[in-house]
């Protein structure tokens, strides 16, 4: 990877434009639609060429240079300050990282205009929540699950499961779930067709080769993380290689390349909530990238690292001060309580009921209850009552940490 000096001519990160191929269109059935929108919509129309990444050999400044270590500098601090907070053989480190996992799902959910609250979907997750959005970004939250455990080099199979985990919550798409495409679509308006669309993606037959040149460029190890990140999911999203659910899977695999890059090995980066601090710069990004130009796409990424080292840090330690309180209000509980043991589970799961600790827990229901009982009566949890389908247990403290973090979050968008 060539290095230059910054000057005032320097251009951005040059990148292959995206090609275009001319094809001919015809609402299917035009008894759906106006005449004028038929007539609008009959006629050609041009469809992406994906460029080939494979063999890109990018040139940086400089100071987008310095920038870029930077940002990974920062999400490597925070992957570790995150582990430190709550030490390595911690039991609350895997409780840590599922909500941080499921932060990042609802954040990059919110891109999509697909919004829930921190208590929605903790009830989704015990089968408490009826909202199809919590329902939907439970799906995404499946689909971040996929992508962490993911230990292999990263494979169209792999990009096929954690489609599968996405829409196989999402009512309506079960039957696309985890296959590639075989139909054209469109970013914009035009329901009847792509000729007034602002992007139209490449023809289906073309996904596949595509997918396995994006495959070869993300496994690379002679590039900058974060620019082979922010580029490889650029890529992907040029490609769109499903019906739906693109940007949520692309986004997946932002968290599995960070995951392969060893700069955040032990959480997971809620990269999305940096993203979402401004979706213009974001989507503007992205067309430039299929315009030619790669740094707008790498600038945005390294931005949003930024943020979401610092937002998650603060977010880190809000869950640990929650997590201490709770540990005073238990002084003098039996070490091996089952009480004790819940205490660590509510951070990855802030509302239970009593099937859930008897699962978690492997515990039989008078157990489960009597511990829910301990919990309730020293503070730690507070009983929702008013509820049809059983009683449920929240820790408020953990979700209004939550509930701040997206606060945070919507106060820095622009």
């Amino acid at each position: 990877m060539a290095t230059q000096e910054d000057t005032a001519t320097v251009p951005g990160i040059a990148v292959s434009a995206v090609g275009a191929a001319l094809h001919s269109w015809r609402p299917s059935d035009p008894r759906l639609f106006s005449r004028s929108e038929v007539r609008r919509q009959t006629g050609t129309y041009s469809s992406a060429i994906p460029a080939q990444l494979a063999a890109w050999s990018p040139t940086l400044t400089s100071e987008l240079g310095a920038d870029l270590e930077d940002a990974t500098r920062a999400l490597s601090d925070f992957d570790r300050h995150a582990s430190l907070a709550l030490g390595m053989e911690n039991a609350t480190l895997g409780p840590m990282s599922a909500i941080l996992l499921r932060t990042e799902s609802a954040s990059s959910s919110q891109i999509e205009n697909l919004t829930v609250s921190a208590k929605q979907l903790a009830l989704a997750e015990i089968g408490a929540g009826a909202s199809p959005n919590s329902q939907t970004v439970l799906g995404n939250v499946r689909a971040m699950e996929a992508a962490v455990a993911l230990t292999e080099r990263l494979s169209v199979d792999a990009i096929l499961t954690m489609h599968r985990e996405l829409l196989t919550h999402q009512r309506g798409m079960e039957e696309h779930a985890g296959g590639l495409r075989r139909e054209l679509v469109w970013i914009g308006k035009g329901n009847a067709g792509p000729r007034e669309a602002d992007f139209v993606a490449p023809q289906s037959e073309l996904v596949p080769s595509a997918l396995d040149d994006l495959l070869t460029f993300a496994n690379r190890v002679d590039l900058p993380a974060l620019l082979q990140i922010a580029v490889a999911h650029a890529q992907f999203e040029t490609i769109h290689p499903f019906v739906d659910g693109n940007g949520r899977t692309g986004r997946a695999l932002v968290q599995v390349m960070l995951r392969a890059s060893g700069f955040a090995s032990q959480t997971t980066v809620p990269l999305s909530a940096g993203l979402l601090t401004d979706l213009d710069r974001y989507f503007d990004a992205l067309g430039a990238f299929r315009a030619g130009d790669a740094e707008p796409i790498v600038r945005t990424f390294a931005g949003a690292a930024r943020f979401a080292a610092a937002a998650g840090g603060d977010l880190v330690d809000a869950l640990r001060s929650a997590f201490d309180e709770s540990r005073e209000l238990l002084a003098g509980v039996r070490r091996q309580a089952t009480g004790l043991r819940l205490l660590p589970l509510l951070i990855g799961q802030p509302i239970v009921d009593s099937a859930f600790v008897q699962r978690a827990l492997a515990v039989d229901a008078v157990t489960a209850n009597r511990a829910l009982s301990l919990l309730t009566e020293r503070g730690v949890l507070t009983e929702q009552t008013g509820r049809r389908r059983g009683k449920v247990w929240q820790h408020s403290a953990i979700l209004d940490a939550l509930e701040d973090f997206a606060a945070g979050t919507r106060r820095a968008r622009r």
